[in-house]
C-alpha cells in the first residue's frame, strides 16, 4: 500500500509543512476581470490584498481545475501509488468535493478517498498534516480515514470580519438575510458548522472590536475547557500581522496548557472575507493520535464539540 495526500491551496500550508509530511497541493483559481490567477502561485499573500484595496473590480474564485486533478492522479498512478486521500475545502462553500467524488467513482486504477473538511484554511491544513504524518508512521488507509473523521468531531472555528460585504457578494454567507441593512460599526462574529454542512454563518454581532474579541475568547474557553484531550489552536489573519501577534500573545498567556500556532488567510479565502479578518480554528492536538514512539494509536474516539452558537 502506497498512499498519497493531496489538498488544495486554501489550506495555506507552508513549504516546510508540505515537505515534512509529503503533502501535495493543487492551486485554486482566482478570476479577476479577464485574468485568472493561481492561488499563491501567480499571486501572493501581500500582493493580493494590495490589489484588492486598489482595484474597483472585485475578484471571484473557482474550484481547482478537474484537469489538474486528473493530471495529478495520473502522476500518482505512474509512481505506483495505490491510494490517494484528497482533502477538500468545505462542500458548504465549494463544489470541489463533488468533483473529487465524481472522479473517484470513475477511477479504478487507484483508490481515491475524498475527505470533505467542512472547513478551510488552518483547519484543512490540520487534516492534511495529520494524514501525512499517519502515512509516514505506517498507518493503513482505514485508520487514516477514521482519524480524519475523529479530528473533525473536535474542530471548531471563529472569524471576526471587518464587514460582511465580501461574503454577501460571493454568496458564501448562509444567513446573510438576517444581517440586512447597514453594518456600520458592527463587528460580526462568524463560525462554520464543521460537524454538519460546513457552511459559514454569522452567529453574533458586537458594537465594538473589544467586545467582539471578548465574545470569541469566551466561546473558545467554554468550548474547550472541559474537553478530555489536549487542544491546539491556529490563529490566522488576512494581512493584519499586528493583531495576530497580539492575539497569539494574549491567548498563550491565558491558556498556557494549549498549543498555539499561526497561519494566514490567503488570496482565495481573502476574496470572500476581505482584509483585516481575524480567525481561529482549534481541534484536538494532532500529537494525541500518536504514542511516545510516534506510532499511530488505534481506536481513538474523541468527545465531539457541541457548539450551539
Amino acid at each position: 500500500m502506497k498512499i498519497a495526500v493531496l489538498t488544495d491551496s486554501s489550506a495555506y500550508l507552508t513549504k516546510d509543512q508540505q515537505e515534512k509530511d509529503h503533502i501535495d497541493v493543487l492551486p485554486i483559481p482566482i478570476i479577476w476581470g479577464n485574468k485568472t490567477y493561481r492561488d499563491m502561485v501567480d499571486i501572493g499573500y501581500e500582493e493580493f490584498y494590495k490589489k484588492l484595496s486598489n482595484e474597483k473590480e472585485l475578484p471571484t474564485t473557482s474550484q481547482p481545475s478537474p484537469g489538474d486533478l486528473q493530471k495529478k492522479i495520473e502522476q500518482y498512478i505512474e509512481q505506483g501509488y495505490t491510494d490517494v486521500i484528497v482533502i477538500t475545502l468545505s462542500s458548504g462553500i465549494s463544489s470541489y468535493y463533488s468533483t473529487v467524488q465524481s472522479i473517484a467513482k470513475d477511477e479504478n486504477r487507484i483508490k481515491i478517498h475524498p475527505f470533505d473538511s467542512k472547513i478551510t484554511c488552518a483547519g484543512e491544513a490540520d487534516y492534511a498534516m495529520l494524514a501525512g504524518h499517519l502515512v509516514e508512521a505506517g498507518a493503513d488507509i482505514d485508520l487514516i480515514m477514521h482519524d480524519l473523521a475523529d479530528l473533525q468531531k473536535t474542530m471548531d472555528v471563529r472569524f471576526m470580519v471587518d464587514d460582511l460585504s465580501h461574503l454577501k457578494r460571493t454568496g458564501r454567507l448562509s444567513n446573510a438575510a438576517t444581517f440586512v441593512g447597514s453594518l456600520f460599526k458592527i463587528k460580526p462574529i462568524l463560525s462554520m458548522d464543521v460537524q454538519d454542512q460546513g457552511k459559514i454563518s454569522a452567529i453574533a454581532k458586537e458594537r465594538q472590536t473589544k467586545r467582539a474579541y471578548r465574545h470569541v475568547q469566551s466561546d473558545f474557553d467554554n468550548l474547550t475547557k472541559n474537553m478530555p484531550y489536549k487542544i491546539q489552536c491556529t490563529i490566522f489573519d488576512s494581512l493584519a500581522p499586528d493583531k495576530k501577534k497580539e492575539w497569539i500573545e494574549d491567548y498563550s498567556a491565558k491558556f498556557p496548557k494549549y498549543k498555539f500556532d499561526e497561519s494566514i488567510i490567503g488570496p482565495v479565502v481573502g476574496v470572500h472575507v476581505g482584509q483585516g479578518t481575524m480567525s481561529m480554528i482549534w481541534c484536538r492536538d494532532l500529537d494525541d493520535y500518536f504514542d511516545e514512539n510516534d506510532k499511530p494509536i488505534e481506536g481513538i474516539n474523541s468527545e465531539e464539540v457541541v457548539d450551539k452558537a
